[in-house]
């Protein structure tokens, strides 16, 4: 006989949906405040070192996506984050595994970034760049909010990969039902059928 019930969705804990909003709020922030220092204390093309050979800021306004590409269609990156934020707002509520819950939430926090400088910057609502500044060697120039949208992605891949359900199943709080007990009689009775 199988003692194997399935499992049935936990849910996140409330410090840890907490954590999360304040780490999206802190992310968000972050990533919008140093665009602001950027834009009031750089010219653009600027570049400052950091730390010699390795990191530098150098603004860039930037009406594509990653790498500058698709410059001339500036609206359908709104678009596109658009839609984005709205699916992981979605979802945020169906996530109960922790990884799940904060790369979600890191996402979103890079999402909305990029999304507000689309909206808000110039040229215009919709069509606005997106402030670029983070330069390393040998890569494109990116943000806070590209680096919380890569490093999320990242981690999505591998949960998903990993196959770490969005619910957060947890075999170990499983609670049987009425239809878990028909089916392990059903089982049990055909391991004794001779």
């Amino acid at each position: 006989m199988s003692s194997h019930h399935p499992a049935r969705p936990t849910r996140p804990r409330v410090g840890l949906v907490v954590s999360a909003v304040i780490l999206g709020v802190l992310l968000y922030a972050a990533d919008q405040a140093s665009k602001a220092w950027v834009v009031a204390h750089m010219v653009e093309g600027q570049r400052i070192t950091v730390i010699p050979d390795l990191l530098w800021w150098r603004f860039l306004r930037n009406p594509g996506a990653a790498f500058s590409l698709g410059e001339s269609v500036t609206w359908v990156f709104t678009l596109v984050q658009t839609a984005v934020a709205v699916v992981v707002i979605r979802l945020l509520p169906r996530a109960r595994s922790a990884a799940w819950l904060l790369s979600l939430t890191g996402l979103l926090a890079g999402v909305l970034g990029n999304l507000t400088d689309r909206l808000f910057r110039q040229p215009g609502f919709g069509r606005g760049h997106v402030v670029d500044f983070i330069s390393v060697p040998h890569f494109a120039i990116f943000n806070i909010a590209d680096s919380c949208i890569c490093v999320s992605i990242a981690v999505i891949a591998v949960l998903t990969l990993r196959g770490v359900p969005l619910e957060g199943r947890d075999p170990e709080a499983a609670v049987p039902g009425p239809a878990d007990d028909a089916r392990a009689a059903a089982e049990h009775a055909e391991e004794t059928r001779p």
